[in-house]
């Protein structure tokens, strides 16, 4: 396994982060167990989660089987960096949050971390992040929340997910003039070949504010996997958001190209898909969230990958980027 600095902070990282959102819904506690074992075991120490996970019914579930996990012992917890994410209501689907039980406040920043803590069975949480901006809060009481957790030693630093690069700026900014604040580290964001506008607004202020950033959903929902290729082989359609993308003939034609391109090099494209994130500037890795022990093997092979630059220059060729801004939008 390769590390990196995350960010402009000190704290070293794997260059594939274990994401674990199908733990509980998808993945049951054992198997859930064995692959953070086998992540571990192969060099993975960054692992992000949510308060969220586990979803309907079930919100807190995948914390709690990582709480399960690291309460086996083993120097699991000492070994590992633990994100894990504050915003979301956390009451069933469908039924309205109680005032002050979900977003940024700082009223259940402080009740959220404490109910993290409690099903991770830790006593502190490495990165704490806000999984979504709050229009409703301001970052002078988000980050007077955050000064006093670290204070406490509840969490070590603050990264933010899905915001928009001004709120990156202005987030940091904030962060400065209060003082003795370190701000936002890190940023995870939707990024892949088949998504690539975060490099207009949000990388660049990723970059210019010290942050690492962490791209969710590498294969676009499993578009980037090799999904036609398995429909031919292996009779195995598409399904969910990667069916729905390729009634779409342009985007059809689009990944039938990258697979062609793919085979062409004798490659596997989820494993492409990867390596190319760790080509980007201002990446620090990934989010992989293996359902099988298989499909992390496969991630873990991306790391090893080293593209060429014939094979970048055809990527480019079928999923351009924008260009950097303004000069995508103004010009």
């Amino acid at each position: 396994m390769k590390y990196t600095q995350l960010g402009r902070t000190g704290l070293k990282v794997s260059r594939l982060v274990l994401g674990t959102m199908n733990f509980g819904p998808q993945t049951d506690e054992a198997d859930s167990h064995a692959i953070m074992d086998a992540a571990l075991a192969a060099g993975i120490n960054y692992f992000d989660t949510a308060n969220v996970y586990g979803w309907g019914e079930n919100k807190g579930r995948t914390e709690s089987i990582i709480g399960t996990w690291f309460a086996k012992g083993g120097e699991r917890r000492d070994k590992v960096v633990l994100a894990t994410k504050v915003y979301g209501n956390m009451a069933a689907d469908g039924t309205s949050a109680w005032p002050n039980h979900d977003k940024l406040s700082a009223l259940n920043i402080r009740r959220a971390v404490d109910a993290s803590l409690k099903r991770l069975q830790t006593d502190h949480i490495d990165i704490y992040q806000f999984h979504h901006i709050d229009r409703s809060t301001p970052f002078e009481e988000i980050w007077q929340a955050i000064d006093t957790l670290i204070q406490q030693g509840k969490i070590l630093y603050a990264g933010s997910s899905n915001f928009p690069g001004y709120k990156i700026a202005q987030a940091n900014e904030i962060a400065t003039r209060r003082g003795g604040t370190i701000g936002l580290v890190s940023e995870q964001c939707l990024y892949n070949l088949a998504e690539r506008r975060a490099e207009m607004e949000v990388i660049p202020a990723a970059q210019e504010y010290g942050l690492g950033v962490i791209p969710w959903s590498p294969l676009h929902g499993g578009l980037l996997g090799g999904v036609i290729k398995k429909e031919v082989e292996g009779g195995r359609r598409a399904s969910g958001r990667s069916a729905d993308a390729l009634t779409n003939t342009a985007v059809r034609a689009q990944i039938q190209s990258y697979e062609d391109l793919l085979e062409k090099h004798g490659l596997e494209p989820g494993e492409v898909a990867l390596a190319w994130l760790l080509t980007r500037p201002g990446v620090t890795g990934p989010i992989v969230g293996p359902r099988t022990a298989e499909q992390l093997d496969s991630a873990l092979r991306a790391v090893e990958l080293e593209l060429s630059d014939e094979l970048l220059t055809g990527l480019d060729e079928i999923f351009p980027g924008p260009g950097p801004s303004p000069e995508a939008f103004a010009w």
